[in-house]
């Protein structure tokens, strides 16, 4: 028989750690390194995204050392989501780019992705190098304490592009406003909800 106290236990473990943030960020840095650094593949992939092609993005993932085999992706033609599973309560947690939705369709402009995905790099390094800063930074996501989020991100994504620092379902929002569109982008870190 199951205790009281083993189901509260159970029911407030945390859905984001610092091993999940590590996990997805080391999965994901060479993803934003390869759209910062060659054009081409950036072009191809933002080509992948308005088309909804998934084909051509589980190719282009397929590039990616730290993604080959990852089938947990997807677009909506104004952004993607790669997905990676773990043990519940987790069960997958996300990253993403985007336009928020509603603004405009079928767009997706390969000069601000990759403005922001060279932002984004020092961040991304520090998350999946740094067990000390994952735990600060889980810990802080968990405890809705937006003020240290915001200090903790803003310490490595120092572009005056980043607008905003938001947690959001287990994970954190970056609002982006880049010269290169009318648009904002959103990078997002979230756990879906199953």
């Amino acid at each position: 028989m199951v205790k009281m106290s083993q189901l509260v236990r159970k029911k407030s473990r945390p859905h984001v750690t610092a091993f999940v943030l590590r996990k997805t960020a080391r999965a994901m840095l060479p993803f934003y390194t390869k759209i910062a650094k060659d054009e081409k593949f950036a072009r191809q992939w933002s080509k992948a995204v308005v088309t909804a092609n998934l084909n051509l993005m589980g190719e282009l993932l397929a590039r990616i050392p730290s993604l080959v085999g990852n089938q947990d992706y997807g677009t909506n033609a104004i952004g993607y989501f790669i997905s990676f599973p773990f043990t519940p309560p987790v069960g997958y947690y996300t990253n993403g780019t985007t336009i928020p939705p509603g603004l405009v369709q079928f767009t997706f402009n390969t000069k601000a992705h990759r403005y922001i995905a060279r932002a984004l790099l020092p961040f991304y390094r520090k998350l999946a190098t740094s067990c000390r800063y994952a735990k600060a930074l889980a810990y802080a996501i968990r405890r809705k304490d937006q003020r240290t989020v915001k200090c903790l991100v803003r310490k490595f994504v120092t572009s005056a592009a980043l607008r905003s620092v938001n947690i959001e379902d287990s994970g954190i929002a970056l609002l982006f406003k880049t010269p290169f569109s009318k648009y904002p982008y959103r990078n997002l870190l979230f756990r879906e909800s199953y």
